[in-house]
Parts: structure tokens; C-alpha cells; sequence
């Protein structure tokens, strides 16, 4: 059996865990990364870049089709289009394959040893790597566990066949002509949108009152029309049951009424579950919390010298939050002071239209007790959004009655994912609403609608 010590070892090579590696070797940490699969996770090789790849050529698909139908508000007109999935998929591959070359070449490039194979503690300190060329023990004196989430399977619908993963729907090269989706959450919402853009005919199953119930209903409602004008059915206080029987439908049962949803496939996305089967994890005991590691505020578990980071570690299940809590981490382990005290970290639904949110929701703000001034500020009153055909929408500001202190920022509408960033740091930098209408914001653009909702919080809306 072949050794190696190091001084830090990472167990996945995730959003988090290739960050924890890099940030790490970096400060001039002996660093080992070891990864069963493809350098980048989840996120990068079958979550969060191939959505958005799928995500957009839907979008242009459906402008396609819309000036087809010659109902183009633009005064655009053409052909009937077609598109070649097995090339949109190739395309998304090809970019995949790109990234995920760059990260294998970033931790090369930082000095980081990378092991190929799959890994199990032997003990705090110890993990076996069978490899192709044989057995591979690599002794470490901090570990840092990354081992990310997947989708967890209904015991009455298990992946296989016509029941799908949003893994195996982001590698269809063939559009289904029906599709049903079991949860209106993010993950449901963002493919089961594209795929209705690609032509299949979406219908979406959610158990609880309503899709999106992380966020309020004025959040998710520009959403719900959309889904509405896309041809997409939505059944609420629904439960999926089990797959008709020649497996071309799907049983489902609303408030007692059972009824039958036609299925060439059927998307499974009713959460994600921690990885913490097939690494020896047994083997060290490590305290949980639920299903899930439970870590501290500087990401230590229950063991000296170990620490997880990332979805194992539970909700948010966010890379952003992976890769923030692994630059800690590495810091931590090269003899750095820190800890996590972040205000907030913002989270992108990337439906159409998008919802994005920083810090406390309204509900969230009273619950706990805070008077609070809210600005709303409409999309239909932003030049910007009237241009690019996206009125459908607002910004909205929660901040402190009493000293104007902003806590929470949320936005629905047409590109908002990219205001994600001038919000966090809105809160990250204890800005208030004063701060906020007194920066001056480039005109016509949609962040405008976020000085105007601070506007409106003051008590001095100028546009509505």
C-alpha cells in the first residue's frame, strides 16, 4: 500500500472542497484533494452550470417560437424553429468540460496533490483511496470533509427508467413529450420552466399549499402566471403516488381525488439529502444533526482536526456558501483568526421570472419581533424593464422602523440574479435606507427599482 502525509486533507472536490484545496495551498499548507468523480461537484458538472446552460437555450427557444407565432410584441417574425437537442446538450457538455478543465488546472497550479478514487477514513486522521493503480493511504493532520448532497429518492418512485433525477433530465437528448414534475420547489420550477419552453407538455405536483414556499407568495406569484402563460398546470396539496402501469403516467392524489398526470417522464426533485454513505464515516462518529455533520462557526465538528463544510453540513445548500465556508476553513487550518459571521447569504431561484433574496423576508422580520419600513418598488415602472419586455415584477426593501438599519432585500423579475451581489453587500455593509437612496444609480437600468423601493421606504417615491 502506497502513503503520503500531508497537512490538510480534503475529502471532495466540489464548489467547496476545490476552494477549501486552492485557498489552502495557497497560504502554504501541504494540501491533498481526493475526488471520486470529476473535479468541480454537483454544481459544476450536473447541477448548477448545466441548469443554467438548459435554462437559456430554452429561453431563446421560446423567443423563437414566440416570433414564430407572430405575436412578437418586437414586430420580429420567422419560420417555424426546431432545435437539435442532442446539440444543446453537446453544447452544455462542451462547457462543463471547460470549467471543469480549469479547476482541475487551478488546483495544478496551486500546488494541490489530487488523488482520483473513491476514499474511506480508517480513522480521525487517516483515509484509504482505492485508486485505479491500487490502495492509496494518505495520512492528514486536519481533514476537511465536502462531500456534498443528492437527490433523495419517494420510496413508491425510485430512480430508474421513466423516474428522473434532475441529473439524468439534464442529459435527455430527446425532449419528452410530457413531463411531470414531483415538487414545486427551485430545482422542480427551473427545469420543469425550461422544458415547457422546449415544447413538453409540464405538469407540476407540489404536496404543500403552494410552489416556492421558501419565499412569500408575492415573490412566487409573477412566477405562477408565468408557468400559467407557458401552458404548465400546476396541482398543489398533491401527492405523487406511483407510475401507471404500461409507466406512461403518474397517479397522484389531491385532497382525496385521485387522477392520473400524463408522463413520459417523470422529474423527481423533492430535496436533496447529505453524502455521508460509502466514506467510513462510521468509522469516526462524528455528532449530527439530523442527517446532516453539525458543525460550528469556524466549521469544526465534534473531532479535532476535522472539519465539513458545504451541503453535508445542511441548509443553505448553496455553493456560494460551500466556497465561502472552505476559504475559512483553509485559512483556519494555515494558523489565520476567523470565523462566520456573515449577515447574509443571498439565494437565486433562477425561474422565469427570477427570484432573488438577501437577509429577512418581511414574515421573518416580524416574527421576530422588529418594527419594520418596507419599500416596494414595480418593474412596470422602470424604463429598463419596459424595453426589454420584462415588467412583470419588483424590488423590495426591509429595513428597521427606528434607525432605517436594511434587513432583507428581495427582488422577482427578469434578470434580477444579477442584482444577488448589490444586495448582499447592501446588508454585509450595514447600509440604510438612506444609503441606499443617496448612491446614485446608472439610468435605465433595473437596479434602479432598488433605489426607488428605498425611496418608497422613506416615505418619497418619486416614480409611482
Amino acid at each position: 500500500m502506497k502513503e503520503i502525509s500531508c497537512k490538510l486533507l480534503v475529502l471532495g472536490a466540489g464548489p467547496g472542497g476545490y476552494v477549501t484545496a486552492i485557498r489552502a495551498a495557497q497560504l502554504g499548507v501541504n494540501t491533498v484533494i481526493v475526488e471520486k468523480a470529476k473535479a468541480g461537484g454537483t454544481c459544476l458538472n450536473v447541477g448548477c452550470i448545466p441548469s443554467k446552460a438548459l435554462i437559456h437555450a430554452a429561453e431563446e427557444y421560446d423567443k423563437l417560437r414566440t416570433a414564430a407565432s407572430g405575436k412578437s410584441p418586437l414586430g420580429l417574425s420567422l419560420n417555424a424553429p426546431a432545435i437539435d437537442l442532442g446539440r444543446t446538450i453537446a453544447w452544455k457538455d462542451g462547457i462543463v468540460g471547460r470549467l471543469n478543465s480549469g479547476v482541475t488546472g487551478l488546483l495544478k497550479k496551486a500546488g494541490v496533490k489530487a488523488v482520483i478514487g473513491e476514499g474511506r477514513f480508517v480513522d480521525g486522521k487517516t483515509v484509504d483511496v482505492e485508486t485505479e493503480t491500487g490502495l492509496q493511504r494518505i495520512r492528514a493532520e486536519a481533514l476537511v470533509i465536502a462531500t456534498g448532497s443528492a437527490p433523495i429518492e419517494l420510496p413508491d418512485l425510485p430512480f430508474g427508467g421513466n423516474v428522473i433525477s434532475s441529473t439524468q433530465a439534464l442529459a435527455l437528448t430527446k425532449i419528452p413529450e410530457t413531463l411531470a414534475v414531483v415538487g414545486g420547489g427551485y430545482i422542480g420550477l427551473e427545469l420543469g420552466t425550461a422544458f415547457a419552453k422546449l415544447g413538453s407538455k409540464v405538469t407540476v405536483l407540489e404536496a404543500l399549499d403552494r410552489i416556492l414556499p421558501q419565499y412569500d407568495a408575492d415573490l412566487s406569484k409573477p412566477v405562477m402566471k408565468r408557468l400559467g402563460e407557458l401552458g404548465v398546470e400546476v396541482f398543489t396539496g398533491t401527492a405523487a403516488k406511483r407510475l401507471s402501469a404500461d409507466r406512461r403516467g403518474l397517479f397522484a392524489e389531491e385532497n382525496g381525488r385521485a387522477f392520473e398526470v400524463p408522463a413520459e417522464k417523470v422529474l423527481v426533485t423533492v430535496g436533496r439529502g447529505p453524502v455521508t454513505e460509502g466514506w467510513g464515516l462510521e468509522e469516526i462518529d462524528l455528532d449530527r444533526s439530523g442527517g446532516f455533520i453539525r458543525i460550528d462557526d469556524q466549521c469544526r465538528t465534534s473531532m479535532r482536526g476535522i472539519y465539513a463544510i458545504g451541503d453535508v453540513t445542511g441548509e443553505p445548500m448553496l455553493a456560494h456558501r460551500a466556497m465561502a465556508q472552505g476559504e475559512m476553513v483553509a485559512e483556519i487550518v494555515a494558523g489565520r483568526k476567523r470565523s462566520w459571521d456573515k449577515r447574509c447569504i443571498p439565494a437565486v431561484c433562477f425561474t422565469d421570472p427570477e427570484i432573488v433574496g438577501a437577509g429577512l423576508l418581511p414574515e421573518e422580520a416580524r416574527t421576530a419581533g422588529i418594527d419594520t419600513r418596507i419599500g416596494q418598488f414595480p418593474f412596470q415602472a422602470n424604463g429598463r424593464a419596459m424595453t426589454t419586455l420584462s415588467e412583470d415584477g419588483f424590488v423590495r426593501v426591509v429595513a428597521r422602523a427606528d434607525n432605517h438599519l436594511v434587513l432583507g432585500i428581495q427582488a422577482v423579475g427578469h434578470g434580477v440574479s444579477e442584482l444577488s451581489a448589490t444586495f448582499a453587500l447592501a446588508i454585509e455593509m450595514g447600509a440604510r435606507l438612506e444609503d441606499i437612496a443617496g448612491t446614485v444609480h446608472a439610468h435605465p437600468t433595473q437596479s434602479e427599482a432598488f433605489q426607488e423601493a428605498a425611496f418608497k421606504a422613506l416615505g418619497h417615491a418619486l416614480h409611482i
